[in-house]
């Protein structure tokens, strides 16, 4: 079985440091690393850590090394605009448009955050779907890492 394509967005890197979030998103990267997920990054996330502490930074490191990098392509900025078109997010927010253009164009099931009000938000990614099916691409499921990673030896 191949493992579950996941674009992670920055909260997810930070939230292995972050009282609330540690937990899961540890789990999750131990996921990762264990090949239940195929984890693709992108150069936004890079940009997006590189004023974050030194041990997000470099847990990101670590992980691009069993990585994919997603390319912030024209196909992905036109994808993007769309979404800013339709009213999803304000421009002030254009790069969380910015990460789920990318896990679309580069075909992730699963976009994982801990972003509640742009991104892992139902009425949000109806529109993002809605969207992406107008210019032929698939879904995209949105979720916390609480809601993908496995939680017990039972799952697997």
């Amino acid at each position: 079985m191949r493992p579950l394509r996941v674009y992670a967005d920055t909260l997810v890197y930070g939230g292995v440091f972050d009282e609330e979030f540690r937990d899961t998103s540890r789990l999750f990267f131990d996921q990762v690393r264990a090949g239940i997920f195929q984890l693709v990054t992108s150069d936004l996330v890079y940009d997006e850590l590189r004023d974050a502490p030194e041990e997000v930074r470099n847990l990101f490191s670590e992980m691009q090394d069993i990585s994919e990098n997603a390319e912030i392509s024209q196909e992905v900025v036109l994808l993007q605009e769309e979404y800013l078109k339709a009213g999803i997010v304000g421009p002030q927010w254009e790069t969380d448009a910015l990460h789920v253009a990318l896990a679309t164009i580069s075909q992730c099931q699963v976009l994982v955050s801990w972003n509640f009000k742009h991104l892992v938000n139902y009425q949000k990614i109806t529109l993002y779907n809605a969207i992406n099916a107008m210019n032929h691409y698939g879904n995209l499921a949105i979720y916390t890492p609480q809601e993908v990673v496995i939680h017990d030896n039972e799952d697997l």
